[in-house]
């Protein structure tokens, strides 16, 4: 188990030029556990996962890493304790699959040292946990989408940070390997203690393995805390503009959310 760091957001107020997403937001992110950010579309959920990982400045407020305004710590030893998969990465031309994901390595490396057992061992063993050992010395370039997504979840895992944060993990990927992403990182998160981060837009994937969910809108958090608190049907009416049903779900015992719409409402219809 890895000691848990503390990630904590302070008055933080973000924006592109004059367009501000979020304001005044405060939030602490529980150490040891796993969050997820949900929210209508450009509610700010991806931009508030880039001002985590020090990849957009705040407008005003900060972001502290145990007690520390991130902006200045420096970057390998901040790559040391906090990892980032961002929405859409690029991956350079012609890479292949083991050489990307040996760049999460890159962090614990000092200068002009040598790659060592413990680099290997941690890419084979990320490489393995995303089922993708095999594609190893093939291209990223050849890749189908969700292939390309485990790869880059592999290179995170490589990292072996003790916080992760992830926009979007389950992108591009069928209903089995969601579910096999999302196992994965509850098993991180129990293994090691890692914290861990995530914008996720499926509201039961969240709810079922989420430890507290943040629910974003008009700029804001609009509600924090555990599932059964926040995945009500006021909160979704409120947050998504959509009327539903939450009942318990019998798999996890979490809330689920059945959407209202206009047909197929009831029986018959």
């Amino acid at each position: 188990m890895t000691d848990a760091h503390t990630l904590n957001i302070e008055n933080l107020t973000l924006g592109y030029d004059a367009h501000i997403v979020v304001e005044g937001l405060d939030l602490r992110i529980l150490p040891g556990k796993i969050t997820g950010i949900v929210g209508a579309n450009a509610c700010g959920k991806s931009t508030l996962l880039r001002a985590m990982s020090r990849l957009l400045k705040p407008k005003a407020g900060c972001v502290l890493l145990d007690g520390r305004d991130i902006f200045h710590i420096p970057t390998k030893r901040l790559a040391r304790t906090l990892g980032l998969l961002p929405q859409s990465p690029i991956a350079p031309e012609g890479i292949t699959v083991s050489d990307l994901v040996g760049r999460g390595r890159y962090p614990h490396q000092r200068l002009f040292s040598r790659w060592s057992a413990e680099d290997t061992e941690a890419v084979a063993a990320a490489l393995e946990a995303t089922s993708i050992t095999e594609l190893s010395e093939r291209t990223v370039d050849e890749l189908s989408g969700g292939q390309r997504q485990r790869v880059w979840i592999a290179m995170a895992l490589a990292q072996k940070t003790d916080i992760l944060l992830l926009d979007e993990p389950t992108t591009f990927l069928d209903v089995s390997h969601q579910v096999e992403i999302l196992d994965l990182l509850v098993d991180l998160n129990h293994l090691r203690g890692t914290t861990i981060v995530m914008v996720l837009h499926d509201l039961n994937l969240a709810a079922r393995y989420c430890d507290e969910l943040v629910a974003m809108a008009d700029k804001r958090i609009f509600a924090a805390g555990d599932p059964e608190h926040v995945l009500t049907e006021e909160n979704v009416r409120a947050v998504f503009g959509i009327n539903s049903k939450v009942i318990i779900d019998p798999i996890s015992g979490k809330p689920l959310m059945l959407p209202i719409g206009r047909h197929r409402a009831g029986a018959g219809t």
